[in-house]
């Protein structure tokens, strides 16, 4: 072997150390795995969606002011309804899978099937429901 390439052979490489006998990629896959479980762990779950680039910036704008989660939970309470959460809705939905309902969705059924609505053991919070919806999508009337 010549001197050339000893020093070849012995010339330590670039960059940081070897801490690890697995490679950058199986420590990459690794540590996203421990980020996901970390994330599942704490509740959260990660939903990618599709849009338009200019909506896309926008939404990822939005995403870093303080208050996006509260926003975003208030119009999600607002545009949709848990079907659970109100008996005689989920008496309505007897041959549904979904959990949730479009709130216009929830008004229109509603309307059409009011003969099957329990007027009388009605609950305070699915009267408001119901009174919003109407004001919302009825001009402050229910079609009955």
């Amino acid at each position: 072997m010549t001197a050339s390439a000893r020093q070849r052979a012995v010339k330590p490489r670039r960059g940081r150390p070897r801490t690890s006998a697995l490679t950058r990629a199986e420590q990459l896959r690794r540590a996203k795995r421990a980020q996901r479980e970390r994330a599942r762990a704490r509740g959260l779950v990660h939903y990618q969606i599709a849009l338009p680039r200019a909506e896309a910036e926008r939404f990822k704008a939005a995403m870093r002011q303080a208050d996006f989660t509260q926003r975003l939970k208030a119009f999600l309470e607002e545009t949709v309804i848990a079907v659970d959460d109100y008996a005689n809705l989920m008496t309505l939905c007897w041959n549904r899978r979904a959990r949730f309902l479009g709130a216009e969705e929830a008004f229109r059924l509603y309307e059409r099937n009011w003969r099957h609505v329990d007027r009388i053991n009605i609950t305070e919070a699915e009267r408001t429901l119901i009174a919003r919806l109407a004001e919302q999508f009825g001009n402050g009337v229910l079609n009955v």
